[in-house]
């Protein structure tokens, strides 16, 4: 009986050990694959909006910046999302849900707000033109990106 507890518990660490470890893994190959990716973009962008290395010293400070303010702005977002979202699934009362979907289009006003100021910081960086160049660039990197994912290659 001693025996096959100790080789229940054997098992659970090992199992508990190689799961630990295959998350770390997935969480390593995530921060690999988001640092790829902002390197794509940021060559991709480089190249559509045809920037300066005088332009560089200003702008990419700027854009990491947003880009930071944009991934928080996001995360509050899908954050009040889930919880309105499990508010819903579990039949809280109607005050409760009220304020998490006041919560929810509140983040997301938010976001809308922070693109609106976004095109103005970049112009203190690039001209108007080139800012122009840029938003279309992200779109093509995106939709490019989403081609890929579906298999369907590289299109602009």
């Amino acid at each position: 009986m001693k025996r096959s507890r100790l080789y229940a518990l054997v098992t659970v660490l090992v199992l508990s050990m190689a799961a630990g470890a295959a998350m770390s893994a997935e969480n390593i190959c995530q921060e690999d694959w988001k640092k790829k990716m902002m390197s794509e973009k940021i060559a991709f962008l480089s190249v559509e909006i045809d920037i300066t290395p005088e332009e560089a010293q200003t702008f990419w400070p700027i854009y990491n910046q947003v880009n930071q303010e944009r991934d928080e702005a996001m995360f509050k977002v899908f954050k009040a999302y889930k919880e309105l979202d499990k508010a819903v699934s579990e039949g809280k009362d109607a005050k409760e849900i009220s304020d998490l979907l006041k919560a929810y289009l509140d983040a997301q006003k938010a976001q809308r707000e922070l693109e609106g100021r976004v095109a103005e910081r970049y112009g203190k960086a690039l001209p108007m033109e080139k800012v122009a160049r840029l938003y279309i660039a992200e779109e093509k990197f995106r939709r490019n990106h989403i081609r890929r994912l579906h298999g369907g290659g590289h299109r602009n």
